[in-house]
């Protein structure tokens, strides 16, 4: 009787949705609009932090099975809350400091990106030589 009623509840979660981080506009806030870095630097930040750490979310398949996406709301959501890239030319040039200091630390601490983003999007992993260009780019913000 209790694996009928997990069962059902499993499905039943299924119809409750969740409000979708995206986005087509690009805002003039937006770090790339405003840092303009170099191709290599762009690759890497939008592969590696623009999901959780933007406006527009790129959902991977899982992403529209309850729980799992309840979990990746919840990370995307406090991504944002932390850092959030599209509006990164509205936050005072002190934050901006602040901000990108705390990029680097995280980086390089390989805290960011989380571990368990990086087990299902092998493209945000970053190299040795990669951490370095991104460490040097963001010194220079």
């Amino acid at each position: 009787m209790a694996l009928l009623v997990a069962g059902v509840a499993l499905v039943g979660i299924q119809f409750i949705p969740i409000q979708r981080n995206t986005s087509s506009a690009i805002p003039p806030s937006d770090f790339m609009v405003t840092e303009k870095p170099p191709a290599e630097i762009k690759s890497l930040i939008t592969a590696s932090c623009y999901d959780c750490h933007s406006n527009n979310t790129d959902y991977p398949w899982y992403s529209y099975v309850q729980p799992f996406a309840w979990m990746i709301q919840n990370h995307i959501n406090n991504g944002k809350e932390e850092l959030n890239l599209s509006e990164w030319g509205d936050y005072s040039d002190r934050m901006k400091g602040m901000k990108s200091e705390s990029m680097a630390h995280q980086i390089e601490d390989g805290e960011m990106p989380l571990w368990p983003y990086t087990l299902l999007h092998k493209e945000a992993v970053l190299s040795d030589s990669e951490k370095k260009a991104l460490l040097d780019y963001l010194s220079n913000l």
